[in-house]
């Protein structure tokens, strides 16, 4: 059974992370080099250091219901917000890298009084444990049907996933439609590459667009993949280094308004104090990553901006019941932080057409 889980960051951790905030050392800018410009570091790192409020930031995130499950021998921590119309069905939200839960928790509160919604921390991100076995979607996916159906009580449920959290969530719908009542997507299936299927000429033309952007903007998974202990060496130990590689990420892949520095600072910090940035490169280290079955579920499609090129077709070929399918208008890579309502939009529209789940 699960059980309630708290967490308070000490004293004296703060003030260690203060005395290493105060002792900064950063690089002169390349010229024409990419990464995170050094003047949005130096902000970042000030904000870090003399005005970002953690007390604050840590007693609105404890406001919510914390818990732990023991699920096939892997501690998993969860955030479970409750308050659902009666006989509505819940959803759980898988989230991606670099993100934790608090990514989640936008689109949690615009679903508030709607649904249950359950947000797990992938395994060997935050609070739970690195899976015993290789990660893989089809893997987390198994624990995340325990936790809401053995665990939590809900016969069926809804889910949505972004980013890493996407193939867990295909594979949820895809190999466990005993249970899953539907899937909204904003990171739509690359399924039909994955399966080896032949592209028609609007599927070819954006995956060579996607494919475009390629060693540059890929640069920080290969290494993730490949010299994983080597670059979490270094983040383990430097927190502006952390700050640069996680926060690079938020702001590249975030939408034209970007994020706001305290939302940025949450995420380095959730992962500087529980220490995970080298288990949570596990899902591209790992090997054993196989395509998600079709998916025969109902499924509303809202393609994040990044992708607006994403063609129908392709969501077709993977989900077989789509009943919806848009662009979304605004946002980046994380339509749950950037674009809640118009998400909480497609999730209510599944759960009213839904059966009840219990718990």
């Amino acid at each position: 059974m699960s059980e309630p889980f708290e967490f308070r960051v000490s004293d004296e951790q703060l003030e260690r992370l203060r005395a290493r905030l105060a002792d900064v050392v950063l690089p002169e800018p390349t010229p024409g080099a990419r990464g995170i410009p050094m003047p949005t570091m130096q902000r970042l790192v000030d904000r870090w250091r003399d005005g970002f409020d953690w007390r604050a930031v840590e007693a609105r995130l404890a406001s919510y219901e914390h818990r732990v499950a023991t699920i096939e021998g892997t501690r998993i921590h969860f955030v479970h917000v409750r308050g659902g119309r009666p006989g509505a069905v819940p959803i759980v939200l898988t989230h991606g890298w670099p993100y934790t839960f608090a990514e989640m928790l936008p689109l949690a509160e615009a679903l508030r009084g709607e649904v249950d919604v359950v947000i797990p921390s992938l395994p060997g991100f935050g609070w739970s444990e690195p899976l015993p076995e290789p990660f893989t979607s089809k893997a987390v996916a198994r624990r995340w049907r325990s936790l809401m159906v053995d665990e939590l009580g809900y016969e069926r449920f809804l889910t949505y996933g972004e980013d890493v959290g996407t193939g867990v969530s295909d594979w949820l719908a895809g190999a466990h439609a005993d249970a899953v009542a539907g899937l909204v997507a904003t990171h739509a299936s690359f399924g039909v590459r994955d399966r080896g299927e032949q592209l028609d000429a609007a599927e070819a033309a954006f995956f060579d667009r996607f494919d475009a952007e390629g060693p540059l903007a890929g640069g920080y998974a290969h290494q993730q993949g490949s010299r994983p202990d080597t670059t979490a060496t270094a983040l383990l130990d430097s927190p502006v280094g952390l700050l640069a590689w996680v926060g690079e990420k938020l702001l590249e892949w975030a939408g034209d308004d970007g994020l706001p520095d305290d939302t940025v600072l949450t995420t380095v910090m959730l992962t500087w104090l529980t220490g995970s940035i080298g288990t949570s490169f596990r899902p591209y280290s790992d090997r054993g990553e196989a395509p998600h079955p079709l998916v025969d579920v109902p499924v509303a499609v809202r393609v994040q901006r990044r992708e607006r090129d994403y063609p129908r077709s392709l969501a077709e070929r993977s989900y077989r019941d789509l009943r919806s399918f848009s662009v979304l208008e605004r946002g980046g890579h994380f339509p749950a932080l950037e674009t809640p309502t118009e998400v909480a939009a497609a999730v209510l529209e599944l759960a009213r057409a839904a059966p009840a789940g219990e718990g």
